[in-house]
């Protein structure tokens, strides 16, 4: 399993930091001696993509699907050698996830409207071009990976609330996986609504829809982290 973080919060308050942490330990306890790697994304920062990074990738692009081990030898200048060091761990962490069939746990909360931007450096970082296509086949090496998402945002985005419109949070990660070849079946959200409820004065008034979504949101957390691998039910949006 890979387990990302991307809290700016790292005090121990984080909603998303608590859930995926309750998930990784259920995990962890059913699958003894399975790999499993940390990503803190908020206090170990992935670099944001610079030229040398756009210039290569559209350089291999070009070319069709080229393998990782072969992107190397098409960089040109230590910009663009510089780039690829910094990709190639993050991608193939995620291609060992895709060889084992393994889990992919990301903590996502709303930064406005939105992802949280280190998450979204992550995203950036890892989305080279053709690395998660296998170039003989064209298959996406990330089709039985199964995807975890753990989102939690303090105000009401569910259908029919106000801001329901201004979601661009579990829109886009869906979006983001199935593009990148996860099956549809496998990408799971759990999400947590409302949790600013006792801390905004605005949202005094929604704190026991608040306690209600965390509980939803831990059962499905706990439900999700002990589910068998094969298993393709999608999760509930908690409170959505």
């Amino acid at each position: 399993m890979l387990h990302l973080d991307s809290s700016a919060d790292r005090r121990g308050s984080s909603v998303t930091r608590r859930l995926t942490g309750e998930f990784a330990r259920i995990w962890r306890e059913r699958h003894e001696g399975a790999g499993y790697r940390y990503r803190d994304l908020a206090g170990e920062p992935v670099p944001l993509v610079g030229s040398g990074y756009v210039g290569l990738g559209t350089r291999v692009e070009r070319q069709g699907v080229v393998p990782p081990e072969k992107v190397a030898a098409l960089a040109e200048g230590a910009e663009e050698e510089r780039e690829w060091a910094l990709t190639l761990p993050l991608v193939a962490e995620v291609r060992a996830v895709g060889a084992a069939a393994g889990t992919l746990l990301v903590g996502a909360p709303m930064y406005n409207f939105g992802v949280p931007a280190a998450l979204k450096a992550w995203i950036d970082r890892v989305s080279f071009p053709g690395v998660f296509t296998d170039p003989d086949s064209g298959r996406a090496l990330l089709g039985e990976v199964r995807v975890v998402v753990v989102a939690a945002c303090g105000g009401g985005y569910g259908p029919g609330a106000p801001l329901a419109a201004c979601d661009f949070q579990v829109p886009y990660l869906r979006a983001y996986f199935t593009r990148l070849g996860v099956a549809a079946e496998r990408l799971h959200v759990v999400r947590a609504e409302l949790t600013r409820a006792r801390d905004i004065p605005g949202l005094a008034a929604f704190q026991d829809a608040a306690d209600a979504s965390l509980a939803v949101a831990r059962e499905a957390v706990a439900r999700e982290a002990v589910a068998q691998e094969a298993a393709a039910g999608p999760a509930g949006l908690a409170g959505s």
